[in-house]
């Protein structure tokens, strides 16, 4: 130690002596110093990098008047297969890679299509909280199957590596649906690529449009398109068909598929040629292939206790399986005694193997099939409806084994689906909820997300029953449709749409009619070498072992005007379209029994009020109501347990039942304000109360006038005895007085009426005058407005004009006002009231059905009681027009208040229709439809040629000084 502090002390002493003439390299360090030398070297700049050239290759062809375009290199260069195809400014990349090896003990082909669509590709950002695309969408798991389907049956037997094929959409312009361009994409990839596989294939898109099929049609030609036709097949067969139509007939459809098929095999050719100049030589992959001596031994030992099973008409689904199982664990058996571990491995598909030529032989050579029906029999049908009377709709279906309880919810237009997909509408209210649990095969399973399988029988049935669905203006509500499969032995699918049906009637919604479906089958004899067919079988309504040791599963549903919906799915390289054609005609008389028994159960829509169907109302309201209403939507909600919707000015409340509608519709009145009429209940708050009434608020906002005559049936002397600043009231809307204020009566609610009160009336009550309504003011137009006449719905459905311009603001006098008028007209002067507007009488939906019917007739005999009244016509002073024949202008206000328009039933600038009643020299006596007369005059230039009897459109302008209504005829 003492040595080193020396020799560091000494270093130190002499380092003025020594002179670094290099630069000290020290390991894993950068130099610090720099020798005068190295400094004046200029250092070399680096070399630029290379120009990367992407050799690419393009192959372009027309279908429809459209260029698509196949290219390859430039895009995804690691992976086996890779394409890119574009139409317009849609470009979709299909790329496919697979395994190098295979499970050992695997039995199929576990190949996978991952479809995506980016929001990117029409440059939006995703609305989720993370901004990134979540889990797959229903969309994109029915666009994976229209991939999935026509690709699969084409590689060859034996083949079971893992192969994944993903499409992703780069670019949409929001015309062309990319599902059609990516399964091309995805045939094209795997001829690129050195996977074994039998294609390429060819798949189009087919529309009808006025009876012109229109080829690949864009998502708007699809919205007037009565067909929705995919279509894929080979050079010579078919592959898949996926259709959405419009009750379209057989006939038309094998037009449409024939025409398909002549184009999609346009896109073969293409993908050919791009395969030649840049494609993969395929690569000897290992098949897992049983030996023929292997299938003999299983053969001879399994075939003769199968063909004993399947002979027997006495097995059921599970007993059957329990059959065919333990024949399998028998001939384990013996090959574990032989030792036999080739055999062993391939056992059960082997065995499997087996039992599909026992039936396919069965059913090609004698006809008959598992259970013993003739080959076009339908299994025995069960039909329920109203299963569970306290749901909205329900419904039960059973075809043989196969069960479906189908249920139906309405909900508001609020709760639409709403969809992200780059292409379509935004939402979706009509929707279909296919689950098949586990149970309903006798099986555990673990319950997972969206299923592909159960997002696919679902649509095709919601495609079915969208056809006869009633048009969303005349049916507003969101429809669902959840179908819980109950019990599974085939065509699940098609017993949904049954049950569906049957349940949206039971719900009350307005189908036009019945829409079934049923599966076909087929099974075959093929050449082994070129795969041409020499012998079949068409099955009507197969059973899922028939559809599993089958060819083909032919799904079918329609109405008995034509076809809504079809699927077929294959499991051989492809079938002639002759055939295909050809099953149409057996699915028809199939659907049309079940039809028949389906009306018999219930062949029209229920009421929807009925039951515990929900109420659904729709209103409308000024931009300062909504805004109010918006203000409160959470206070309704709250309150009333009913939910508020708004949407484009419209506000629809549901409630699930009546009492909760009124309670709704009771707080949206007292909240924000509805149309006044009178006759209608409302409730109202006093605001202030004065000697001779009190103010109350109520409509939202509104003012009226509680006088103290309409307290109590009894006298009252003072109005704070009854009622206080405050206090809620229910108060009935009895009219307007002169000056435009609302009368409101707490008597008119109130119970047992004196007698002697009813015998000392003179009059009728206004409230049993047929008086004009008036529209709340919120809603209420500007007189000026250049706009047209609207029109509104009422309550019972009916629709009455309204008038483009209407009647001023209802003007609320104060106390100070009310005051002093009195005091200007004495306290014993009665004056004739003039109402500058006239509510109109509120009525029941029921009671205005039956007004409306009885009113022709009402009216015709009030002008008949007036025709018979003699009035002397004073020419003086009114060119002969103030006397209007029929109308006794010498009596009393207090006698002629009923037939007097000026006191209560008209007011200036009402429209209304008139007829002429007779024609003077110097104008026309005009009638209303209630017998009231009034006058029009002649103006210079003006039309002077009219006709007894003439309708036409006239407005109040003035009144004479006798009271009579002077109208100005408009154009």
């Amino acid at each position: 130690m003492s040595m080193a502090v020396a020799s560091l002390r000494f270093l130190s002493r002499r380092r003025h002596h020594f002179r670094l003439t290099a630069p000290l390299a020290v390991p894993c360090t950068r130099a610090a110093f720099l020798s005068d030398a190295a400094e004046d070297v200029p250092r070399a700049a680096p070399p630029p990098p290379g120009r990367k050239v992407l050799e690419s290759f393009r192959e372009e062809f027309e279908i429809g008047g459209r260029l698509i375009a196949f290219e390859t290199g430039k895009i995804a260069r690691f992976a086996n297969g890779s394409v890119v195809i574009s139409m317009e400014d849609t470009n979709v990349l299909a790329t496919v890679a697979a395994a190098k090896s295979s499970d050992p003990v695997r039995d199929f082909l576990p190949l996978t299509v991952d479809y995506q669509e980016k929001q990117f590709a029409q440059g939006v950002i995703p609305t989720t909280y993370m901004r990134r695309e979540g889990a797959p969408k229903e969309r994109e798991l029915l666009c994976g199957r229209i991939i999935d389907r026509p690709i699969r049956p084409l590689f060859p037997r034996g083949f079971y590596h893992d192969v994944q094929i993903t499409v992703n959409v780069l670019s949409s312009d929001g015309k062309q649906d990319p599902d059609v361009m990516a399964a091309n994409a995805s045939s094209a990839a795997l001829m690129l690529s050195d996977i074994p596989w039998n294609g390429p294939i060819g798949v189009i898109r087919v529309g009808r449009i006025d009876g012109n099929f229109v080829l690949n049609p864009t998502v708007d030609e699809l919205g007037l398109s009565d067909l929705n036709l995919v279509y894929a097949c080979s050079r010579d067969k078919t592959l898949m068909i996926d259709v959405q139509a419009r009750e379209i007939t057989e006939r038309d459809l094998q037009a449409g598929m024939k025409l398909a098929h002549s184009e999609a095999v346009k896109c073969i050719d293409p993908q050919i040629r791009l395969a030649k100049r840049a494609g993969k030589d395929k690569k000897e992959y290992k098949l897992s292939m049983i030996s023929d001596e292997s299938y003999e031994k299983i053969r001879t030992l399994s075939e003769a206790p199968i063909e004993e099973v399947f002979t027997d008409k006495t097995y059921g689904k599970f007993e059957r399986g329990e059959a065919l199982q333990n024949i399998t664990e028998s001939v384990k058996a013996k090959l574990e005694e032989e030792c036999d571990e080739e055999s062993l491995k391939f056992l059960p598909k082997a065995v499997d193997t087996v039992r599909k030529q026992v039936i396919r032989n069965r059913i090609i050579k004698e006809g008959l099939r598992l259970d013993g029906r003739q080959l076009d029999e339908v299994r025995p049908l069960y039909c329920e409806s109203s299963t569970y009377p306290v749901l909205h709709g329900s419904a039960l279906f059973s075809r043989g084994d196969t069960q479906v309880l189908c249920t139906v919810t309405l909900g508001a237009p609020g709760d639409a689906q709403r969809l992200d997909s780059i292409v379509g509408p935004p939402t979706k209210r009509f929707m279909l909820h296919y689950s098949f649990p586990p149970f309903s095969i006798n099986e555990v399973a673990k319950r997972g997300g969206l299923n592909r399988r159960e997002v696919g029988h679902g649509t095709l049935a919601e495609k079915a029953l969208l056809a006869v669905l009633p048009p969303e203006d005349d049916f507003p509500y969101t429809v669902r449709i959840n179908s819980e499969v109950m019990a599974s032995d085939g065509s699940t699918s098609m017993a949904s749409v049954c049950g569906g049906s049957m349940a949206l009637m039971d719900a009350g919604i307005p189908v036009r009619e019945h829409v079934a479906g049923v599966s076909v089958g087929l099974v075959s004899e093929a050449d082994p070498t070129t795969g041409d067919i020499s012998n079949y079988r068409i099955l009507t309504d197969i059973l899922g072992l028939e559809d599993h040791l089958g060819d083909m599963d032919f799904k079918i549903a329609g109405t008995r005007r034509g076809i809504t919906a079809i699927q077929l799915d294959i499991k051989p390289a492809g079938i002639p379209l002759d055939i295909v054609c050809e099953s149409l005609e057996p699915a028809r008389k199939a659907r049309n029994q079940i039809l028949d028994r389906m009306d018999q159960e219930i062949s029209s829509a229920r009421a929807i009020n009925d039951g515990s169907g929900p109420r659904l109302a729709t209103l409308r309201f000024s931009s300062d109501s909504l805004r109010k209403l918006l203000f409160h939507r959470k206070k309704i909600e709250q309150d009333t347990g009913a939910r508020v919707s708004v949407s484009d000015g419209t506000v629809t409340i549901v409630a699930k039942t009546q009492t909760i509608m009124d309670k709704a519709l009771e707080k949206v009145e007292f909240l924000v304000g509805r149309e006044i009429e009178v006759g209608r209940t409302y409730k109202g708050i006093v605001s202030s109360i004065k000697e001779y009434g009190a103010f109350v608020e109520f409509n939202g906002g509104q003012q009226g006038l509680l006088h103290i005559s309409e307290l109590s049936h009894e006298p009252v002397s003072k109005v704070s005895d009854l009622v206080s600043v405050g206090q809620v009231l229910s108060l009935t809307c009895i009219g307007q007085d002169v000056r435009g204020n609302v009368k409101l009566s707490l008597k008119a609610t109130l119970p047992h009426r004196p007698k002697k009160e009813l015998a000392s009336q003179d009059t009728a009550p206004l409230e049993n005058q047929d008086l004009v309504g008036w529209a709340a003011v919120e809603n209420m137009a500007s007189k000026d407005a250049d706009v047209e006449p609207s029109s509104s719905k009422d309550e019972d459905g009916t629709t009455e004009e309204t008038p483009a311009f209407s009647t001023p603001a209802v003007i609320i006098r104060s106390a100070a006002d009310c005051d002093a008028d009195d005091a200007a007209n004495g306290p014993t002067k009665k004056k004739s009231k003039v109402a500058k507007s006239s509510p109109r009488v509120y009525k029941p939906a029921k009671e205005r059905q039956e007004a409306r019917a009885a009113s022709p007739k009402k009216a015709s005999s009030t002008s008949t009681a007036k025709k018979n009244k003699k009035v002397k016509a004073d020419d003086s002073g009114s060119n002969g027009l103030d006397a209007i024949p029929g109308q006794d202008i010498s009596s009393t206000p207090e006698s002629s208040s009923s037939t007097n328009f000026r006191s209560g039933s008209m007011k200036l600038g009402d429209v209304v229709t008139v007829k002429v009643y007779q024609i003077r020299a110097y104008g026309l006596v005009l009638e209303l439809s209630d017998g009231v007369r009034g006058m029009h005059k002649f103006v210079e230039n003006g039309r002077k040629n009219f006709e007894v009897g003439e309708k036409m459109l006239a407005k109040c302008s003035s009144f004479n000084a006798k009271g009579v209504p002077v109208f100005s005829l408009l154009d």
